[in-house]
């Protein structure tokens, strides 16, 4: 298969992630939950990042709200993207509040996004779901950088929360 083929590997465990990453995520994720009960569905997606970054700083996490990354093509930037939330330099958070499911075409943007900036993990998170866990929360993984940390062939990776 070449580089372009698709290929889903089976969930990835979180014992192989880095368990540092692991535990950072489990906070945003919690802090995420603690939002979506208090506020519910139906504000735009600035409120819950503002208030996913209150969360986070009460909790002692680093993070830089509405973190520019560059774009850079042969050599050259050639522009840049922006991300909800970069999270303790490790990696990103994506904020959505629309009425529908994480596509697979968000996690696709994600995942060119995770390529670009060189980092392993990136989240979204839709607050507009009437449960995060039902639709709302998706991790996904950028397969080159698993790939350089595991050695494997060229696989996409993704996992839904």
């Amino acid at each position: 298969m070449t580089s372009h083929d698709a290929r889903r590997r089976p969930t990835l465990r979180n014992d192989e992630l880095d368990p540092a990453l692991t535990e950072v995520s489990r906070k945003v994720i919690g802090c995420a939950i603690d939002i979506h009960k208090a506020l519910g569905p139906g504000f735009d997606a600035s409120v819950y990042e503002r208030a996913l970054s209150i969360e986070l700083k009460d909790c002692g996490v680093d993070h830089d709200l509405h973190y520019s990354f560059p774009i850079h093509y042969g050599g050259q930037d050639i522009g840049h993207h922006s991300v909800s939330l970069f999270v303790d330099e490790r990696f990103v958070v994506q904020v959505m509040a629309s009425d529908c499911e994480v596509s697979g075409y968000d996690r696709t943007v994600l995942r060119s996004q995770l390529r670009a900036a060189d980092l392993e993990l990136g989240l979204i998170i839709n607050f507009s779901r009437r449960r995060l866990k039902d639709g709302g929360l998706v991790r996904v993984l950028n397969p080159d950088k698993l790939e350089a940390l595991r050695g494997d062939e060229d696989e996409d990776y993704e996992d839904e929360r």
